[in-house]
Protein backbone atom coordinates (compact mmCIF):
# COMPACT_ATOMS: atom_id res chain seq x y z
CA UNK A 1 0.00 0.00 0.00
CA UNK A 2 1.37 3.43 -0.98
CA UNK A 3 1.40 5.86 1.93
CA UNK A 4 -0.14 9.22 1.06
CA UNK A 5 1.79 12.37 1.81
CA UNK A 6 0.78 16.00 1.44
CA UNK A 7 1.74 17.52 -1.90
CA UNK A 8 4.78 19.76 -1.87
CA UNK A 9 3.63 22.88 -3.74
CA UNK A 10 7.16 24.22 -4.17
CA UNK A 11 8.38 21.06 -5.90
CA UNK A 12 5.22 21.00 -8.02
CA UNK A 13 5.95 24.56 -9.18
CA UNK A 14 9.55 23.60 -9.97
CA UNK A 15 8.23 20.70 -12.03
CA UNK A 16 6.01 23.03 -14.05
CA UNK A 17 8.91 25.40 -14.73
CA UNK A 18 11.13 22.53 -15.85
CA UNK A 19 8.49 21.14 -18.19
CA UNK A 20 7.99 24.55 -19.82
CA UNK A 21 11.78 24.97 -20.04
CA UNK A 22 12.08 21.58 -21.72
CA UNK A 23 9.47 22.65 -24.27
CA UNK A 24 11.53 25.75 -25.06
CA UNK A 25 14.64 23.64 -25.67
CA UNK A 26 12.65 21.17 -27.78
CA UNK A 27 11.61 24.12 -29.95
CA UNK A 28 15.28 24.96 -30.49
CA UNK A 29 15.96 21.31 -31.35
CA UNK A 30 13.06 21.44 -33.82
CA UNK A 31 14.59 24.49 -35.53
CA UNK A 32 17.99 22.78 -35.67
CA UNK A 33 16.45 19.66 -37.26
CA UNK A 34 14.71 21.84 -39.85
CA UNK A 35 18.05 23.50 -40.62
CA UNK A 36 19.64 20.06 -40.93
CA UNK A 37 17.14 19.02 -43.59
CA UNK A 38 17.13 22.39 -45.40
CA UNK A 39 20.85 23.09 -45.53
CA UNK A 40 22.15 19.57 -45.97
CA UNK A 41 23.71 19.14 -49.39
CA UNK A 42 21.20 18.48 -52.20
CA UNK A 43 23.92 17.16 -54.49
CA UNK A 44 24.83 14.04 -52.52
CA UNK A 45 21.51 12.26 -52.29
CA UNK A 46 20.97 10.56 -55.66
CA UNK A 47 21.78 6.94 -54.83
CA UNK A 48 18.24 5.57 -55.04
CA UNK A 49 17.81 6.66 -58.65
CA UNK A 50 21.20 5.09 -59.41
CA UNK A 51 20.15 1.78 -57.91
CA UNK A 52 16.91 1.72 -59.90
CA UNK A 53 18.45 2.92 -63.18
CA UNK A 54 20.52 0.07 -64.72
CA UNK A 55 22.80 2.16 -66.92
CA UNK A 56 23.85 4.41 -64.03
CA UNK A 57 24.14 1.82 -61.29
CA UNK A 58 27.89 1.03 -61.57
CA UNK A 59 28.96 4.66 -61.51
CA UNK A 60 26.72 5.68 -58.64
CA UNK A 61 27.59 2.54 -56.69
CA UNK A 62 31.25 3.44 -56.88
CA UNK A 63 30.52 6.96 -55.68
CA UNK A 64 28.47 5.60 -52.77
CA UNK A 65 31.32 3.24 -51.83
CA UNK A 66 33.93 6.04 -51.74
CA UNK A 67 31.86 8.45 -49.67
CA UNK A 68 31.96 6.21 -46.61
CA UNK A 69 30.62 7.28 -43.22
CA UNK A 70 27.72 9.49 -42.22
CA UNK A 71 24.93 7.17 -43.32
CA UNK A 72 21.76 6.64 -41.37
CA UNK A 73 20.87 3.03 -41.92
CA UNK A 74 18.25 1.55 -39.65
CA UNK A 75 19.90 -0.65 -37.00
CA UNK A 76 22.63 -1.53 -39.53
CA UNK A 77 25.37 0.16 -41.52
CA UNK A 78 24.39 1.77 -44.84
CA UNK A 79 24.15 -0.67 -47.72
CA UNK A 80 26.34 -0.15 -50.77
CA UNK A 81 24.99 -0.91 -54.23
CA UNK A 82 27.10 -3.57 -55.93
CA UNK A 83 24.81 -4.57 -58.77
CA UNK A 84 25.94 -3.79 -62.27
CA UNK A 85 22.70 -4.53 -64.03
CA UNK A 86 18.98 -3.92 -63.65
CA UNK A 87 18.10 -2.28 -60.37
CA UNK A 88 15.90 -3.98 -57.79
CA UNK A 89 13.93 -2.60 -54.87
CA UNK A 90 15.85 -5.01 -52.64
CA UNK A 91 19.13 -3.38 -53.70
CA UNK A 92 18.18 0.22 -52.93
CA UNK A 93 20.74 1.71 -50.54
CA UNK A 94 19.87 3.60 -47.40
CA UNK A 95 19.90 7.35 -47.81
CA UNK A 96 22.70 9.36 -46.20
CA UNK A 97 20.39 10.92 -43.62
CA UNK A 98 19.09 14.42 -43.10
CA UNK A 99 22.56 15.93 -43.26
CA UNK A 100 23.11 14.72 -46.80
CA UNK A 101 26.61 13.62 -45.76
CA UNK A 102 27.92 17.17 -45.91
CA UNK A 103 29.70 19.06 -43.17
CA UNK A 104 27.19 21.88 -42.75
CA UNK A 105 24.14 19.63 -42.56
CA UNK A 106 25.90 17.29 -40.16
CA UNK A 107 26.76 20.23 -37.90
CA UNK A 108 23.09 21.21 -37.64
CA UNK A 109 22.20 17.60 -37.01
CA UNK A 110 24.67 17.32 -34.13
CA UNK A 111 23.33 20.54 -32.66
CA UNK A 112 19.79 19.16 -32.91
CA UNK A 113 20.76 15.96 -31.10
CA UNK A 114 22.62 17.91 -28.41
CA UNK A 115 19.60 20.15 -27.85
CA UNK A 116 17.31 17.11 -27.75
CA UNK A 117 19.53 15.58 -25.08
CA UNK A 118 19.49 18.81 -23.06
CA UNK A 119 15.69 19.04 -23.38
CA UNK A 120 15.40 15.41 -22.27
CA UNK A 121 17.45 16.07 -19.13
CA UNK A 122 15.35 19.13 -18.23
CA UNK A 123 12.20 17.17 -19.06
CA UNK A 124 13.31 14.30 -16.81
CA UNK A 125 13.94 16.81 -14.04
CA UNK A 126 10.36 18.05 -14.40
CA UNK A 127 8.96 14.51 -14.20
CA UNK A 128 11.16 13.65 -11.21
CA UNK A 129 10.26 16.79 -9.26
CA UNK A 130 6.57 16.09 -9.94
CA UNK A 131 7.05 12.63 -8.42
CA UNK A 132 8.89 14.03 -5.42
CA UNK A 133 6.17 16.60 -4.83
CA UNK A 134 3.74 13.82 -3.89
CA UNK A 135 6.22 10.99 -3.17
CA UNK A 136 4.77 8.60 -5.73
CA UNK A 137 5.23 7.60 -9.34
CA UNK A 138 4.30 10.45 -11.74
CA UNK A 139 1.60 8.88 -13.89
CA UNK A 140 -1.67 8.98 -11.96
CA UNK A 141 -3.51 11.28 -14.43
CA UNK A 142 -3.34 12.27 -18.08
CA UNK A 143 -1.03 15.22 -17.45
CA UNK A 144 1.50 13.07 -15.63
CA UNK A 145 1.11 10.17 -18.06
CA UNK A 146 1.66 12.49 -21.05
CA UNK A 147 4.76 14.16 -19.67
CA UNK A 148 6.26 10.82 -18.65
CA UNK A 149 5.29 9.16 -21.93
CA UNK A 150 6.96 11.84 -24.07
CA UNK A 151 10.06 11.69 -21.85
CA UNK A 152 10.34 7.92 -22.40
CA UNK A 153 9.87 8.37 -26.17
CA UNK A 154 12.81 10.77 -26.31
CA UNK A 155 14.83 8.53 -23.99
CA UNK A 156 14.28 5.54 -26.30
CA UNK A 157 15.40 7.59 -29.32
CA UNK A 158 18.55 8.77 -27.52
CA UNK A 159 19.27 5.21 -26.37
CA UNK A 160 19.25 4.05 -30.01
CA UNK A 161 21.67 6.83 -30.88
CA UNK A 162 23.91 5.98 -27.93
CA UNK A 163 23.97 2.36 -29.08
CA UNK A 164 25.33 3.55 -32.45
CA UNK A 165 22.05 2.81 -34.22
CA UNK A 166 21.87 5.55 -36.82
CA UNK A 167 18.29 6.72 -36.45
CA UNK A 168 18.77 10.49 -36.52
CA UNK A 169 16.16 10.68 -39.28
CA UNK A 170 13.55 10.11 -36.55
CA UNK A 171 14.58 13.34 -34.81
CA UNK A 172 12.34 15.83 -36.62
CA UNK A 173 9.02 13.90 -36.38
CA UNK A 174 9.89 12.89 -32.82
CA UNK A 175 10.54 16.42 -31.55
CA UNK A 176 7.43 17.66 -33.36
CA UNK A 177 5.13 15.11 -31.73
CA UNK A 178 6.74 15.52 -28.32
CA UNK A 179 6.01 19.25 -28.49
CA UNK A 180 2.39 18.52 -29.43
CA UNK A 181 2.07 16.03 -26.58
CA UNK A 182 3.54 18.43 -24.02
CA UNK A 183 1.38 21.24 -25.40
CA UNK A 184 -1.74 19.16 -24.78
CA UNK A 185 -0.45 18.10 -21.37
CA UNK A 186 0.16 21.63 -20.15
CA UNK A 187 -3.04 23.12 -21.53
CA UNK A 188 -5.81 20.52 -21.82
CA UNK A 189 -4.68 17.80 -19.43
CA UNK A 190 -3.01 19.79 -16.68
CA UNK A 191 -3.90 18.69 -13.15
CA UNK A 192 -2.60 19.98 -9.84
CA UNK A 193 -0.17 17.78 -7.95
CA UNK A 194 -2.32 15.60 -5.70
CA UNK A 195 -2.59 12.19 -4.09
CA UNK A 196 -3.80 9.01 -5.75
CA UNK A 197 -7.44 7.97 -6.12
CA UNK A 198 -8.06 4.90 -3.93
CA UNK A 199 -8.26 2.51 -6.91
CA UNK A 200 -4.74 3.51 -8.01
CA UNK A 201 -3.18 3.14 -4.57
CA UNK A 202 -1.27 -0.05 -5.38
CA UNK A 203 2.22 -1.25 -6.30
CA UNK A 204 0.64 -2.48 -9.56
CA UNK A 205 0.56 1.18 -10.62
CA UNK A 206 4.35 0.99 -10.86
CA UNK A 207 4.38 -2.29 -12.78
CA UNK A 208 1.35 -2.04 -15.07
CA UNK A 209 1.44 1.63 -16.08
CA UNK A 210 5.22 1.84 -16.45
CA UNK A 211 5.05 -1.10 -18.86
CA UNK A 212 2.25 0.61 -20.78
CA UNK A 213 4.33 3.78 -21.08
CA UNK A 214 7.46 1.98 -22.33
CA UNK A 215 5.47 -0.16 -24.78
CA UNK A 216 3.63 2.88 -26.11
CA UNK A 217 6.88 4.81 -26.57
CA UNK A 218 8.41 2.01 -28.62
CA UNK A 219 5.20 1.42 -30.58
CA UNK A 220 5.41 5.13 -31.44
CA UNK A 221 8.90 4.70 -32.92
CA UNK A 222 7.63 1.76 -34.95
CA UNK A 223 4.71 3.87 -36.18
CA UNK A 224 7.08 6.63 -37.30
CA UNK A 225 9.02 4.02 -39.25
CA UNK A 226 5.79 2.80 -40.90
CA UNK A 227 4.66 6.32 -41.86
CA UNK A 228 8.01 7.19 -43.38
CA UNK A 229 8.07 3.82 -45.12
CA UNK A 230 4.84 4.67 -46.95
CA UNK A 231 6.32 7.91 -48.31
CA UNK A 232 9.66 6.37 -49.21
CA UNK A 233 8.04 3.32 -50.84
CA UNK A 234 5.89 5.51 -53.08
CA UNK A 235 8.97 7.52 -54.02
CA UNK A 236 10.92 4.39 -54.95
CA UNK A 237 7.94 3.04 -56.92
CA UNK A 238 7.83 6.25 -58.97
CA UNK A 239 11.53 5.97 -59.76
CA UNK A 240 11.16 2.32 -60.66
CA UNK A 241 8.30 3.18 -63.00
CA UNK A 242 10.39 5.80 -64.77
CA UNK A 243 8.64 8.83 -63.27
CA UNK A 244 10.55 11.84 -62.02
CA UNK A 245 9.46 12.94 -58.52
CA UNK A 246 9.49 16.61 -57.61
CA UNK A 247 12.61 18.33 -56.38
CA UNK A 248 11.34 18.68 -52.81
CA UNK A 249 10.35 15.00 -52.60
CA UNK A 250 13.72 13.97 -53.96
CA UNK A 251 15.63 16.21 -51.55
CA UNK A 252 13.77 14.92 -48.48
CA UNK A 253 12.94 11.29 -49.25
CA UNK A 254 16.32 10.50 -50.77
CA UNK A 255 17.89 11.10 -47.37
CA UNK A 256 15.72 8.50 -45.60
CA UNK A 257 16.70 4.84 -45.25
CA UNK A 258 15.41 2.64 -48.04
CA UNK A 259 11.81 1.44 -47.91
CA UNK A 260 13.03 -2.09 -47.16
CA UNK A 261 15.08 -0.83 -44.19
CA UNK A 262 12.17 1.22 -42.81
CA UNK A 263 9.85 -1.77 -43.15
CA UNK A 264 12.35 -3.94 -41.29
CA UNK A 265 12.83 -1.31 -38.58
CA UNK A 266 9.09 -1.06 -37.88
CA UNK A 267 8.71 -4.84 -37.82
CA UNK A 268 11.62 -5.37 -35.42
CA UNK A 269 10.33 -2.74 -33.02
CA UNK A 270 6.76 -4.04 -33.00
CA UNK A 271 7.82 -7.68 -32.72
CA UNK A 272 10.14 -6.93 -29.80
CA UNK A 273 7.54 -4.88 -27.90
CA UNK A 274 4.54 -7.18 -28.42
CA UNK A 275 5.40 -9.69 -25.64
CA UNK A 276 5.74 -6.81 -23.17
CA UNK A 277 2.37 -5.41 -24.23
CA UNK A 278 0.92 -8.88 -23.61
CA UNK A 279 2.34 -8.87 -20.10
CA UNK A 280 1.01 -5.32 -19.60
CA UNK A 281 -2.53 -6.59 -20.18
CA UNK A 282 -1.95 -9.59 -17.89
CA UNK A 283 -0.61 -7.29 -15.16
CA UNK A 284 -3.68 -5.07 -15.56
CA UNK A 285 -5.95 -8.08 -15.13
CA UNK A 286 -4.17 -9.08 -11.92
CA UNK A 287 -4.48 -5.51 -10.63
CA UNK A 288 -8.19 -5.46 -11.56
CA UNK A 289 -8.79 -8.60 -9.49
CA UNK A 290 -7.05 -6.98 -6.53
CA UNK A 291 -8.91 -3.66 -6.86
CA UNK A 292 -12.37 -4.70 -8.13
CA UNK A 293 -12.60 -8.42 -7.41
CA UNK A 294 -12.54 -9.60 -11.06
CA UNK A 295 -9.83 -10.14 -13.65
CA UNK A 296 -11.82 -8.93 -16.64
CA UNK A 297 -15.00 -6.88 -16.78
CA UNK A 298 -15.11 -5.62 -20.38
CA UNK A 299 -14.46 -2.08 -19.22
CA UNK A 300 -13.67 0.28 -22.13
CA UNK A 301 -9.97 0.46 -21.27
CA UNK A 302 -9.76 -3.31 -21.06
CA UNK A 303 -11.57 -3.73 -24.37
CA UNK A 304 -9.36 -1.26 -26.23
CA UNK A 305 -6.20 -2.70 -24.70
CA UNK A 306 -7.29 -6.06 -26.06
CA UNK A 307 -8.18 -4.56 -29.47
CA UNK A 308 -4.70 -3.03 -29.61
CA UNK A 309 -3.18 -6.39 -28.69
CA UNK A 310 -5.27 -8.18 -31.34
CA UNK A 311 -4.30 -5.63 -34.03
CA UNK A 312 -0.58 -6.04 -33.36
CA UNK A 313 -1.06 -9.83 -33.17
CA UNK A 314 -2.70 -9.75 -36.61
CA UNK A 315 0.17 -7.64 -37.94
CA UNK A 316 2.82 -10.06 -36.66
CA UNK A 317 0.81 -13.12 -37.72
CA UNK A 318 0.30 -11.75 -41.23
CA UNK A 319 4.01 -11.13 -41.63
CA UNK A 320 5.03 -14.50 -40.19
CA UNK A 321 2.53 -16.77 -41.95
CA UNK A 322 1.40 -15.18 -45.20
CA UNK A 323 4.47 -13.07 -45.76
CA UNK A 324 2.85 -9.67 -45.57
CA UNK A 325 5.39 -6.93 -46.03
CA UNK A 326 5.33 -3.45 -47.39
CA UNK A 327 2.27 -1.25 -47.60
CA UNK A 328 -0.34 -3.72 -46.33
CA UNK A 329 1.74 -4.49 -43.26
CA UNK A 330 2.43 -0.77 -42.69
CA UNK A 331 -1.29 0.08 -42.84
CA UNK A 332 -2.07 -2.68 -40.34
CA UNK A 333 0.70 -1.52 -38.00
CA UNK A 334 -0.60 2.06 -38.15
CA UNK A 335 -4.15 0.85 -37.45
CA UNK A 336 -2.82 -0.95 -34.37
CA UNK A 337 -1.03 2.19 -33.18
CA UNK A 338 -4.21 4.24 -33.73
CA UNK A 339 -5.98 1.75 -31.44
CA UNK A 340 -3.30 2.43 -28.83
CA UNK A 341 -3.80 6.18 -29.22
CA UNK A 342 -7.55 5.89 -28.80
CA UNK A 343 -6.96 3.79 -25.70
CA UNK A 344 -4.60 6.52 -24.48
CA UNK A 345 -6.70 9.60 -25.29
CA UNK A 346 -10.22 8.60 -26.25
CA UNK A 347 -11.13 6.22 -23.45
CA UNK A 348 -9.76 8.48 -20.72
CA UNK A 349 -11.49 11.60 -22.03
CA UNK A 350 -14.66 10.57 -23.84
CA UNK A 351 -15.72 7.23 -22.34
CA UNK A 352 -17.24 6.59 -18.95
CA UNK A 353 -14.81 4.01 -17.65
CA UNK A 354 -13.39 2.69 -14.41
CA UNK A 355 -10.04 3.68 -15.89
CA UNK A 356 -10.98 7.30 -16.59
CA UNK A 357 -8.36 9.10 -14.54
CA UNK A 358 -7.72 11.90 -17.02
CA UNK A 359 -7.95 14.58 -14.35
CA UNK A 360 -9.49 17.03 -16.85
Amino acid sequence: MIIAAPANAELADISNVLVYSAMAVYVLAFVAHIAEWLFGSRSKVARTAAALTPEKAPKKAAQGATRGGGGTAVLDRPKVVTRSAGGSRADVPDGPGAAGEDEQGDMYGRIAVALTLLAFLVHAGGVLSRALSVQRVPWANMYEFSTTFSMVVVGAYLAFLAAKKNVRWIGLPLVTTVLLDLGLATTVFYAESDQLPPALDSYWLVIHVSLAIVCGALFYLGAVGSVLYLFRDRYEAKLEGGAKPGRFATSVLERLPSAASLDKFAYRINAAVFPFWTFTIVAGAIWAESAWGRYWGWDAKEVWSFITWAAYACYLHARATVGWKGRRAAYLALFAFCCFLFNYYGVNIFVNSLHSYAGV
